[in-house]
């Protein structure tokens, strides 16, 4: 059975976190921003629906990528201080991971938006 009381919690649990890390880190807070106005964007050009689709997968997959890397810089960071090789070679791998993720979303997002980019310039 269900216990609403601690399904709250745990929403408000997981709602912290996102706060934590958009305080924190200003990586996260790039990539929201950026992801309000892919957002904004098409609705403003009224992508298809398969696009939306793939756009909101793109954005979430970001977003949780950044939140994880966050997880893991302050795992590494507990066990060993910064400056430890090994730490920093964690840290720039899953930097890495995030910034391929990111570059990825940013083909797609250009392709979606190329042709609708063209069309508004076309018409001024």
């Amino acid at each position: 059975m269900i216990k609403l009381r601690r399904l709250a919690k745990s929403f408000s649990h997981a709602f912290h976190g996102v706060v934590v890390v958009f305080r924190s880190e200003q990586n996260f807070r790039i990539q929201v921003a950026v992801a309000v106005l892919v957002l904004l964007s098409a609705l403003w050009f009224r992508v298809r629906y398969e696009e939306w689709i793939i756009l909101i997968f793109l954005i979430g997959a970001v977003l949780v990528l950044e939140l994880v890397n966050s997880i893991l810089e302050r795992i590494v960071d507990t066990f060993k201080p910064r400056i430890h090789p090994v730490v920093k070679e964690i840290k720039d791998i899953m930097a890495a991971a995030v910034l391929i993720a990111s570059f990825i979303a940013l083909l797609v997002g250009v392709t979606i938006f190329y042709p609708h980019i063209v069309l508004l310039v076309e018409t001024l």
